[in-house]
């Protein structure tokens, strides 16, 4: 299609970048309680889902990130029975949870009921249904204050929380008291994830201060990266756990992908090899960290 012949999308990366997506069609675009909610068809990554001017994921890649997300933290623990997954309104990040035939329990805290509606209506390709499979429980308010009043534990915990954009609903879901939190709901032994921002440079401040916080509360913390193409970046995870635990050589990993028999399209133990690797200027960018984020000191992206 020509370029006169569709609207742009322009998402503002920094003061001085954006990038710009050409729009077939708006489906929706409205503001719930917490946050600015869009969803559109472009006409290179298919159906894209943003909040308060970010995308969050689009058809074309989620499978990337969701499965990089997910994976390394439960294929860490032998046999993850009960999983909490925080955010990840799109349902996604339980379909890839859903894969392991281990799980007996997946528990979901959004704290956007409206957000969740949007994504079971319009990104079906996303979820797949599984939000109605019987091992899901959805609950509908603040992952922190959750967090506070349960008393379950969990074998692996998945942070699927947008970025702490200022004045948004995650700025207190990247502190020390929130991984503070987490650490006290993960049985011996379980595995953290979390999306953790961009991990390029320039662009590596939230991400490097979200690891050294981490560093602080957990005895494993484990900084990883996926280029995700509809983000045009590298984008960065981190995997947490308990002392002792590592990720499993690529010929071990690929052997539980079999034996779990998760058909998976990005995640195998070549691309760990590689997402673990990090290059020489972003270890040196991480290791020289030295903030702590807390309730008192938040960090926000642009």
């Amino acid at each position: 299609m020509p370029a006169e012949e569709h609207k742009w999308f322009i998402e503002h990366t920094s003061p001085g970048t954006a990038h710009m997506f050409g729009v077939v069609n708006f489906l929706k675009s409205m503001r719930t309680e917490y946050q600015q909610v869009e969803v559109a068809d472009t006409t290179q990554f298919g159906r894209i889902l943003i909040l308060d001017g970010k995308i969050q994921s689009a058809e074309y890649d989620e499978y990337i990130y969701h499965e990089a997300l997910v994976h390394p933290a439960m294929l860490i623990c032998p046999a993850p029975r009960r999983v909490l997954v925080t955010g990840g309104g799109e349902g996604a990040t339980l379909r890839e949870v859903l894969r392991h035939p281990t799980v007996e329990k997946l528990v979901m805290v959004d704290l956007d009921r409206e957000v969740v509606e949007i994504c079971r209506e319009l990104l079906t390709s996303w979820h797949q249904g599984s939000f109605d499979d019987r091992r899901v429980e959805l609950h509908f308010m603040d992952a922190r204050q959750y967090l506070e009043e349960t008393d379950q534990l969990f074998d692996v915990i998945l942070s699927d929380i947008p970025e702490p954009v200022e004045a948004g609903p995650a700025l207190k879901l990247f502190t020390r008291q929130y991984f503070e939190l987490i650490s006290k709901r993960l049985v011996a032994g379980g595995a953290f994830a979390l999306q953790a921002g961009d991990c390029g440079l320039p662009f590596i401040e939230a991400h490097s201060a979200i690891l050294n916080t981490i560093r602080q509360v957990m005895p494993l913390a484990l900084p990883y990266r996926a280029f995700i193409p509809s983000f045009n970046t590298e984008w960065g995870f981190i995997l947490a756990a308990a002392e002792g635990r590592e990720m499993p050589a690529a010929e071990a990993l690929d052997l539980l992908i079999q034996e779990r028999r998760l058909d998976l399209r990005y995640f195998d133990g070549e691309t760990a090899g590689s997402i673990f690797a990090l290059p020489k200027d972003i270890r040196a960018r991480l290791a020289a960290e030295t903030r702590t984020i807390d309730d008192d000191n938040l960090i926000s992206v642009y």
